[in-house]
């Protein structure tokens, strides 16, 4: 699927993916989200991905701020990423399931609003400050939201056959 280029296709295929996702969660029990899997769980999944869509606020905010943009954290390098999910699988250790999905649509609803607080010129007119890289706000927004959602909705679909 290509990305989007512009804020209208972005919200789209936000609320797109996010209803998928969310569709496939409504019948996941606790128990089951709970249940490992691959070395993880549903559960750590589902706050994996409301977590990295924060970590896009914060690199959007740095950046805009002039302020040096840490990926995907302080402390932490890309080649760094079994490390990082291996620490914030630690951290979200202690949330239950409601508090898990509750963190995803907060972090959808934040997203969402982010959307259309900007601007096509804001979200597509030129790489956002401080990614040293080409990527435009709305493409990584795309990338921690519904790139996100996508791949969420794979692994629980996925995890669901397994367990049957």
């Amino acid at each position: 699927m290509p990305a989007a280029t512009n804020k209208s296709d972005l919200r789209i295929v936000t609320e797109k993916e996010f209803n998928k996702l969310s569709g496939i969660l409504e019948n996941v029990t606790a128990a089951q989200a709970a249940a490992p899997y691959d070395e993880t769980c549903i559960k750590d999944v589902i706050g994996h991905r409301a977590h990295w869509t924060q970590l896009f606020f914060g690199w959007y905010a740095d950046g805009q701020a002039g302020k040096q943009v840490f990926f995907p954290a302080e402390g932490y390098k890309w080649n760094d990423l079994k490390r990082y999910n291996a620490d914030l699988r630690q951290s979200q250790a202690n949330l239950n399931w409601d508090d898990v999905q509750k963190m995803l649509q907060d972090s959808y609803h934040e997203l969402i609003a982010f959307i259309d607080a900007h601007s096509d010129a804001d979200l597509y007119g030129g790489p956002m400050k401080g990614a040293n890289n080409k990527w435009t706000p709305g493409r990584w927004a795309e990338a921690a939201g519904p790139s996100h959602y996508r791949s969420a909705a794979k692994y629980v679909r996925a995890t669901l056959r397994a367990a049957a």
